[in-house]
C-alpha cells in the first residue's frame, strides 16, 4: 500500500519527468538573480534560539490549517515576534502552497526564506533560487546518494543554503557524507505522518557539533523547547502551532523566551 511519501514523491517525479526546460538556461538566469539573504547565517546569529516560522495552509494528515492566510501579513507577524527565518510551503496539491506565497513573503519581510517542498530534480533546485528562496530543502529519505550529492552541490553553486532533513542516525550519516552544514531532524515519520517527539533528541547525538542543528515538526509550544536546546539544537522549524496560534507574534516570542528561561 502506497504511503503519503510514496504518493507525494510519485506526483513530483512525474511532474519533473515531464519538464522539458533547459537546465543550463535556468542556471544562467539564476546567476543574475538577487543575492541570497543568508539563511544559515541568520540562524547562527539568532540569540538563544533561531525560530524558522512557517507559512503553511494545510497538511496531508491534518487537512486545512489556515487556508485563507495572507502570507505577507503572517510573515510580518513572525518577524515582529523575533523569527530568524521563514519557511514557505510551495507544494500545491498536498499542502495548498505556491510560488506566489513565497514571493509574497519575500516582498513583505527581509527575513531569509526556505522553500519547503519535495525536491526531486535539479530543476527544482534552480526554481527555488529563481522564485526568491534563500535555502532549499533536501529530504534524505526522498533521494538516493547521487541525487543528494548532486542537488547539494548545485544548490551551493547557486549560493543557496541547504537544509538537509533526516529522520534517523543512518540518514544523518548520509547527510554528513555530502558535506551538509545545516541539518534538520524531522520528528514526523514521512511514511505514517505520525510524530515522535523524542526523535530529535535521539538523533542529536549523531550530528556533528559544527553543523547548525534544526528540530522540525511536532513542536507544539514553549514546553517542547528546553529539551531540544539541552540536546544541542540551534533552531526549530515550527508550522502548525504558529499558523493556528491566536497571536503568531506572541507564539514566536514564547518559543524564543523558552530557550533562555532556565539559563
Amino acid at each position: 500500500m502506497a504511503t503519503y511519501l510514496d504518493r507525494i514523491l510519485d506526483d513530483h517525479r512525474a511532474t519533473a519527468a515531464a519538464d522539458t526546460r533547459s537546465l543550463d538556461q535556468l542556471i544562467e538566469r539564476a546567476g543574475a538573480a538577487e543575492p541570497t539573504r543568508g539563511f544559515a547565517a541568520a540562524l547562527r546569529a539568532a540569540p538563544g534560539l533561531g525560530v524558522i516560522a512557517e507559512v503553511k495552509r494545510r497538511s496531508p494528515s491534518k487537512g486545512d490549517l489556515f487556508p485563507d492566510l495572507d502570507p505577507g501579513v503572517l510573515s510580518t507577524q513572525y518577524k515582529a515576534g523575533g523569527a530568524a527565518c521563514c519557511s514557505v510551503l510551495t507544494d500545491e496539491a498536498w499542502f495548498g502552497g505556491s510560488t506566489d506565497d513565497l514571493q509574497a513573503v519575500r516582498a513583505a519581510v527581509d527575513l531569509p526564506i526556505i522553500r519547503k517542498d519535495f525536491t526531486v530534480s535539479a530543476l527544482d533546485v534552480v526554481d527555488a533560487r529563481l522564485m526568491g528562496a534563500d535555502c532549499v530543502l533536501l529530504i534524505v529519505a526522498a533521494l538516493d546518494d547521487a541525487e543528494l550529492a548532486d542537488f547539494h552541490a548545485l544548490a551551493t553553486e547557486l549560493t543557496l543554503d541547504v537544509l538537509v532533513e533526516v529522520h534517523d542516525e543512518a540518514e544523518a550519516e548520509r547527510a554528513r557524507n555530502v558535506g551538509a552544514t545545516l541539518l534538520g531532524v524531522n520528528q514526523r515519520d514521512l511514511v505514517t505522518f505520525e510524530v515522535d517527539t523524542a526523535r530529535a533528541v535521539r538523533v542529536a547525538s549523531s550530528m556533528p557539533a559544527e553543523v547548525v542543528r534544526v528540530a522540525e515538526s511536532g513542536i507544539k509550544g514553549p514546553e517542547d523547547i528546553p529539551a531540544l536546546v539541552a540536546a544541542g539544537f540551534d533552531a526549530v522549524l515550527v508550522g502548525e502551532s504558529l499558523v493556528t496560534h491566536t497571536g503568531p507574534e506572541e507564539g514566536v516570542r514564547a518559543l524564543i523566551d523558552a530557550a533562555t528561561a532556565d539559563r
